[in-house]
């Protein structure tokens, strides 16, 4: 059981860290700023690759765990397992900051600052780049090693300094579901959860294609560690 608590503890620290700059820099009146709430991330994610890597993988992201299995790197079974205790993670920091700021509405929700595709392609494009770097970092289906956090959290606080104005830059459905839910903003829910996925699963054969003389399809995957 202790990845999947490792799980439910990375992704709620992800979210209540994350969301709760956005939240903390609304009602402070934009103390925290911007570039603040997209290096939060960022260095949130890279603490949480470096304190649970070696025990869950440090996924705390449903579309990474989706994606690390269709490559076979992990196992299949777990990934229902992976998916609620991410969820669970979020919608218990979405809680909490919901009653530690009772007036905020959106508490960090994803929503398009313009017409839906234009965020929803942002979405796709973003989660490739980090799926991508994520599967050439990651040791099996763990993102661990001395370099992996730094690489992943970087990668992180970069799109989301410049692609969250447009999209909020989640890449992460776990991340967009909680807040969405507990503050009620539902509307665009549906392209937080879909983009995510599918630019991960996209960077599957991409990932493939650069490191075999062929490129694969995901359903002929580079099989790699068990985890």
């Amino acid at each position: 059981m202790n990845k999947y608590i490792a799980e439910v503890i990375g992704t709620f620290a992800l979210v209540f860290a994350g969301t709760g700059a956005i939240v903390v820099n609304d009602v402070t009146g934009g103390t925290v700023t911007h570039v603040g709430i997209a290096i939060t991330f960022g260095l949130i994610v890279m603490a949480m690759i470096y304190a649970i890597g070696d025990i869950s993988g440090a996924h705390i992201n449903p579309a990474v765990t989706i994606a690390f299995a269709f490559t076979d790197r992990f196992k299949r079974h777990q990934v229902i397992p992976y998916l609620m205790c991410q969820t669970a993670g979020a919608l218990l920091a979405s809680l909490l900051l919901r009653a530690l700021f009772l007036e905020h509405d959106h508490l960090g929700a994803t929503l398009p600052a313009g017409v839906w595709w234009q965020s929803f392609i942002f979405e796709v494009v973003l989660t490739f780049i980090l799926m991508f770097v994520i599967l050439n970092v990651s040791t099996g289906a763990k993102e661990k090693g001395i370099m992996a956090g730094a690489a992943i959290g970087s990668v992180v606080a970069l799109e989301a300094m410049f692609a969250g104005p447009i999209s909020g830059a989640s890449m992460n459905p776990a991340r967009s579901l909680a807040p969405a839910v507990v503050s009620g903003h539902l509307n665009h829910l549906w392209m937080y959860l879909v983009a995510p996925v599918l630019g991960a699963l996209l960077a599957v054969p991409a990932y493939q294609c650069v490191h075999t003389d062929r490129c694969l399809s995901v359903s002929e995957p580079i099989v790699e560690e068990q985890s």
